[in-house]
């Protein structure tokens, strides 16, 4: 009976206070599968409207282009991509093709640009270590984190940067290239552990920067600022390269004045 109701998700309300964006879920028992499909309707809950009849689940939908433009994902080409389309849910258009997929993302201010996080390669495989054995498919541990619940960490999430001209966007970068550690964090985080500086020339991301042993017995994240114009990154819970935050600092967030930037702390002594 659960199963009968869809679930209401994704809420977003357009620039001009006047409409309302949402996703509902709908689950198929004989199909064992689910789908969520995109809504508008009125801000007083009138002229609801289905703007999407499609066999994959479009996500984070958001309002573009002064409410004119929806952008959201779906796995509707076989990976999950950003796509847009008109407010009316027509002219759809995918406009990423990033290799490994995207699983979230947060165009700029001004629109210019887009952040998103992809899964990138982690540790080496046995074919890595024994390249004489390419076909090997057995696991070489020697250290921690290894393991995420039911997941082997052969992949972590990496935030990149692209250019968007309104139309597709450009090539991607990796802002933590070379980096062995996740942004945004395993297992449960998402796009709300990234945040756009109000002039759309920084990123304020959640990681936790370390690895083996001291990273699974840790409860120690940061915020890192990082500046696109100089590609230089700073650590806003360590100013002074002192240890002074040491608990859990998750999901940024800057002021509408864009003078400040606050985020969720749980610090311990």
């Amino acid at each position: 009976v659960m199963y009968t109701l869809g679930r209401v998700g994704g809420i977003e309300i357009s620039p001009d206070k006047k409409k309302i964006l949402y996703g509902v879920t709908y689950v198929s028992i004989p199909e064992n599968k689910s789908n969520r499909e995109l809504f508008v309707m009125d801000i007083d809950g009138s002229n609801k409207i289905q703007i999407t009849h499609t066999p994959k689940s479009e996500q984070n939908a958001v309002w573009i282009n002064n409410g004119k433009q929806i952008a959201f994902l779906t796995s509707e080409s076989g990976s999950s991509q950003l796509w847009i389309m008109d407010a009316d849910g027509s002219n759809r258009k995918q406009i990423s093709n990033q290799e490994k997929g995207i699983d979230g993302f947060l165009f700029s201010p001004d629109e210019k640009k887009v952040v998103f996080f992809s899964n990138v390669k982690y540790g080496q495989r046995a074919s890595d270590i024994y390249p004489d054995l390419p076909k090997a498919t057995g696991r070489v541990i020697d250290d921690l984190m290894y393991k995420h619940w039911d997941e082997w960490v052969e992949s972590i999430p990496h935030p990149f940067i692209a250019d968007f001209d309104g139309n597709m966007m450009g090539a991607a970068t990796d802002i933590m290239e070379g980096e062995p550690f996740e942004a945004p964090m395993k297992p449960f985080g998402g796009i709300e552990q990234l945040a756009w500086s109000n002039d759309s020339k920084q990123i304020a991301y959640t990681s936790r920067k370390k690895q083996g042993l001291a990273y699974a017995v840790s409860t120690d994240s940061d915020i890192y600022l990082y500046n696109i114009e100089k590609g230089t990154t700073l650590n806003l819970c360590k100013p002074n390269g002192k240890d002074e935050m040491k608990g859990y600092d998750t999901n940024p967030k800057f002021s509408p004045n864009g003078k400040y930037i606050a985020w969720q702390s749980m610090e311990r002594d």
